[in-house]
């Protein structure tokens, strides 16, 4: 025997359920995706259904759900596709053929040459950018050492980077 509760959800399915799904397919543009994507709206939302404070509201409700959805399959592929990009970039840096001598030297002197440049910068910028670029200091770890907050150490490595750019052309 069905219960009430069911059989509204039924209603606002049928109600509804076009709807939502053309949404869904407009934002992710591929059928199948846009059907699995439905059949996870329609879960999660019979799975809260009883939770619905405002019947009026269903409607937006449903849209809430189907985007929410939506951006998350985004977030999870694109952190799928970083993890690839990186993936390929250490694997094709394992393969390449070792540099040969002469270009190691010129990669030593340009790079003796760019540490040189970002050594000549305001103290202001210097600390920051030298951490990032040289001691490999993520943004966060620089903040803590610093003890300034984030917002003030990307200012500071954006301004350094226009002091730097500059005397990096006169470089090359």
């Amino acid at each position: 025997m069905r219960d009430k509760m069911t059989d509204l959800f039924e209603e606002m399915v049928i109600e509804h359920g076009k709807a939502i799904f053309n949404y869904i397919f407009s934002l992710v543009k591929h059928k199948e995706l846009a059907e699995d994507l439905y059949q996870e709206v329609l879960t999660s939302a019979y799975l809260a259904f009883n939770s619905v404070k405002e019947p009026a509201k269903l409607k937006s409700w449903l849209f809430t759900i189907a985007g929410n959805k939506c951006r998350d399959y985004w977030r999870k592929e694109n952190k799928a596709k970083q993890f690839w990009k990186e993936e390929v970039y250490s694997y094709s840096s394992i393969v390449e053929a070792p540099p040969l001598p002469e270009e190691e030297v010129l990669h030593k002197d340009s790079a003796k040459k760019m540490e040189e440049t970002v050594m000549s910068l305001p103290e202001i910028y210097k600390s920051a950018i030298f951490l990032y670029y040289f001691k490999d200091f993520t943004l966060l770890e620089i903040s803590k050492r610093s003890n300034i907050p984030i917002s003030t150490v990307k200012t500071r490595m954006k301004r350094g980077k226009e002091h730097l750019r500059p005397k990096l052309q006169s470089l090359a």
